[in-house]
């Protein structure tokens, strides 16, 4: 007897506690569960501590109250222009009402899906390849308000839609390659282009400023060359006229020019200025005439270590007057007739003062015919002598 009341109680407590564990639900955050009781819908379990009747109520499929990612697969679309295009689409969808998403449609995934299908290619539609790739932002607005539209009464709300890719024909990508690259390409040579056009520009203003500068500078330089030149002509202008020169100075100047001339490299041809025997001559009438007013010795003779008077000046104007050959330039003429008027210069000053030595060493013929070699002698000439340095000039 105590066994079959121990038993009794036993399966008692067992359908007590069964009866307890189907009563009570714990519904996950997030989470909701419809009720059903005989069939009928009565309520949705809230999440947390839920008490339903046993064997009565009758709980269906949990539903995530989150916000939920689908990715559907590519889908052809035809586009305006009749190109055929794979497009991948991304989906965020939310339950807000788990009665309606429940009873409303078997599957709303799957519906979800269909319905994007269907609406991107009444969108795409509507445009051509190059609206189609340049516009997700306008395609994803759109779909998203008719998806919210449609999927409303289901008790979803469609929070976003993305266009994950859009894929053209292969031909299509390889003629859209060669555009870019052609567009590149135009690009760059534009930019060459002009990169070469800056740069000769400043080229070019860099060579106007610097002639600019240079043509300054030059200007400048001549301009104080100029006035230099000025002031040292005015400066020896005021010397000369302030000494006041006697024509000694000006014959000694005649005869340190005489050789600067007939040094020139160039020179086949001079002209003796007729002022230069006009020079020698008061060069000769100078140095004489002071011989004689310092009265060193009287005029007819000669000086203390001195030549004759009347050999030396004799040989030389016997030199002066020997003709040249006309084998000689005009350059040896000119040295030629140099070298007498300084010898006589020197001889004159000899005379009139004892102490005076030659600078040149050439010692002058008194024979006509030692003055210059007979080999340079004209043949066929009158007395063995050529025309005067005066004719050839």
């Amino acid at each position: 007897m105590v066994i079959a009341e121990l038993i009794i109680v036993a399966v008692v407590a067992l359908i007590v506690l069964l009866t307890v564990v189907r009563s009570v639900r714990i519904i996950p955050q997030a989470r909701a569960r419809n009720v059903e009781r005989f069939g009928r819908y009565r309520k949705t379990l809230e999440p947390g501590l839920n008490f339903i009747v046993p064997f009565v109520d009758r709980v269906k499929t949990q539903i995530d109250l989150r916000e939920q990612v689908v990715s559907f697969d590519s889908q052809p679309v035809i586009t305006e222009d009749n190109l055929v295009v794979q497009i991948d689409t991304v989906l965020f969808f939310q339950v807000t009402d788990p009665r309606a998403a429940d009873y409303e449609i078997v599957n709303y995934i799957l519906a979800i899906e269909q319905l994007t299908a269907t609406m991107l290619r009444s969108v795409i539609g509507s445009m051509d390849l190059e609206q189609t790739l340049t516009s997700r932002d306008k395609i994803n607005t759109l779909l998203r308000g008719v998806l919210d539209d449609a999927s409303g009464k289901w008790g979803i709300r469609v929070t976003r839609v993305e266009i994950k890719a859009i894929d053209p024909p292969k031909s299509v990508k390889d003629a859209m390659e060669k555009q870019m690259r052609a567009e590149r390409e135009k690009r760059a040579a534009v930019l060459t282009a002009e990169g070469q056009r800056q740069s000769q520009i400043l080229t070019a203003e860099g060579d106007r400023q610097s002639k600019i500068l240079r043509a300054e500078g030059d200007k400048q330089a001549a301009i104080l060359r100029a006035e230099g030149e000025a002031q040292a002509i005015s400066q020896v202008f005021q010397s000369i006229h302030r000494n006041d020169p006697d024509p000694k100075l000006l014959a000694y100047q005649y005869l340190q020019t005489l050789p600067q001339l007939a040094n020139g490299a160039g020179n086949t041809f001079w002209v003796i200025p007729s002022e230069v025997t006009t020079a020698l001559k008061a060069v000769t009438s100078a140095f004489g005439g002071q011989a004689t007013e310092q009265g060193a010795s009287p005029a007819g003779a000669p000086a203390p270590g001195a030549e004759t008077p009347g050999k030396a000046p004799q040989a030389v104007e016997q030199a002066a007057a020997q003709p040249i050959p006309r084998q000689l330039g005009p350059t040896e003429i000119a040295v030629h007739q140099a070298e007498i008027a300084v010898q006589q210069a020197e001889i004159a000053a000899q005379q009139a003062d004892p102490t005076v030595q030659p600078t040149m060493q050439t010692e002058l013929a008194t024979d006509p015919e030692e003055a210059l070699p007979a080999s340079i002698t004209p043949p066929g000439s009158p007395n063995g002598s050529a025309p005067s340095s005066g004719e050839d000039s």
